[in-house]
């Protein structure tokens, strides 16, 4: 799989390929090879997806962490 595609680049082609498809462009000869290739995007996608995901439930993990910490801090300052 290709990874130097961006998820917009993925997601346009992708729309491409659906409004070639939609539009009665694509004979059946090529109709496989479109799928083919509409799925491939749709991993992209779903992977860069998956990934953002990931990150940004890591980033939020660590940001509760860090007000967890200060609050703890700070309940011990009042004391």
């Amino acid at each position: 799989m290709e990874n130097t595609y961006t998820y917009n680049d993925a997601f346009e082609e992708l729309q491409l390929i659906v409004s070639e498809i939609e539009s009665g462009q694509t004979n059946v000869d090529e109709l496989t090879e479109k799928i083919r290739r509409a799925s491939q995007l749709i991993a992209i996608c779903k992977a860069k997806l998956t990934s953002s995901e990931e990150e940004v439930e890591k980033l939020l993990a660590k940001l509760a962490e860090t007000a967890a910490d200060e609050a703890e801090a700070d309940d011990g300052e009042e004391e």
